[in-house]
């Protein structure tokens, strides 16, 4: 089972569409936010740390981001494959020693970015959808660059030991879900016709462990 960490406080925030573009059907969310116990991860073969409204640096307004880093430190020592998206970009950094910061612009478009050749990023195309202002500034203790964008170096990340990817890119951000996010988007041109970001989470569904077999 893959679980995904919604992280939003107030709803909003895509957990429902991670979900959705996962393939297979075992998949389950959990609203961590509002959550009174962490999660299992008996039977967990991966987790997907989601977006939040909130910012990493909000801990002490927002005390479920200080369990939520003990959460991910545990799922580091026990060698959960992790991919974090947009706030779980920055969280995982941060957790690993890492900086992030309020660039203080926000931003919600297309954009072009330079990903490295790596298994996360088999067939998907350097044009993908972002919505956020926060930045990672200095990645985490063992944490690769593997994507950059011409405003920010740290736009991907992953772990050169452990089953580890962080992406600032959100793509489960689709035009399905586009009009609920007016607002906060900006039309350029660029079309999501280009964009394969989905094959992200295809990709790390992949890298997620599996229940050991009799033949195993």
């Amino acid at each position: 089972m893959i679980l995904v960490l919604d992280n939003a406080v107030e709803g909003g925030y895509m957990a429902g569409e991670v979900a959705r573009l996962l393939p297979g059907a075992d998949v389950e969310t959990y609203n961590y936010p509002n959550g009174e116990a962490d999660p299992s991860f008996e039977g967990v073969d991966g987790v997907v740390v989601g977006g939040s409204g909130a910012g990493v640096y909000d801990e002490p307004d927002q005390p479920w981001i200080t369990r939520q880093k003990a959460y991910v430190e545990r799922a580091l020592d026990e060698g959960v494959p992790l991919l974090g998206i947009c706030f779980g970009h920055q969280l995982v950094n941060e957790v690993l020693g890492g900086t992030v910061v309020d660039s203080g612009e926000s931003r919600g478009r297309l954009v072009e970015a330079s990903l490295a050749d790596v298994p996360l990023f088999e067939d998907v195309e350097p044009l993908v959808p972002v919505l956020h202002s926060d930045v990672v500034t200095e990645p985490g203790e063992g944490m690769d660059v593997v994507g950059t964008a011409d405003y920010n170096e740290y736009f991907a990340t992953q772990h050169r030991e452990r089953p580890v990817w962080t992406v600032q890119y959100h793509p489960e951000f689709t035009p399905e879900i586009r009009p609920e996010y007016d607002d906060y988007w900006t039309e350029t041109e660029h079309s999501f016709a280009d964009s394969t970001a989905t094959r992200t989470l295809e990709n790390f569904a992949r890298f997620c462990r599996r229940p050991a077999t009799a033949s195993d």
